[in-house]
């Protein structure tokens, strides 16, 4: 057999399962334990995990990215802290946030 080139379209001797020809598993429950890794793999090859399944197991700390609070400042002070934003091409904000964090880290480790 002659080493594959670029742009070569021969087909593998792996057969391809087509995603109709799976089991769909709807619930944890239904999946068996295994004895061994072969014996998952042959499980797994003509099985697969209903979308919705998939998605209602992804671990979601909070729904909400952020929460708003209101921080007064005194206005020298805030304009201070854009110029020093601008300077580094960052939004205001969101360098306060770097900066609470960083300085969070350091509490922490004390």
């Amino acid at each position: 057999m002659e080493p594959r080139r670029k742009g070569d379209t021969t087909t593998t001797t792996r057969p391809m399962i087509l995603e109709n020809d799976l089991a769909l598993v709807r619930a944890w429950k239904d999946v068996p334990s295994f004895e061994t890794a072969e014996a998952e793999g042959r499980y797994w090859a003509t099985h697969q995990v209903d979308a919705r399944l998939m998605q209602m197991s992804i671990h979601r700390n909070d729904v909400r990215e952020s929460t708003t609070i209101t921080l007064r400042f005194d206005p020298r002070m805030l304009s201070r802290i854009k110029r020093i934003a601008r300077r580094r091409y960052l939004n205001y904000q969101s360098m306060i946030k770097q900066w609470l964090s960083e300085r969070m880290e350091e509490e922490m480790k004390e």
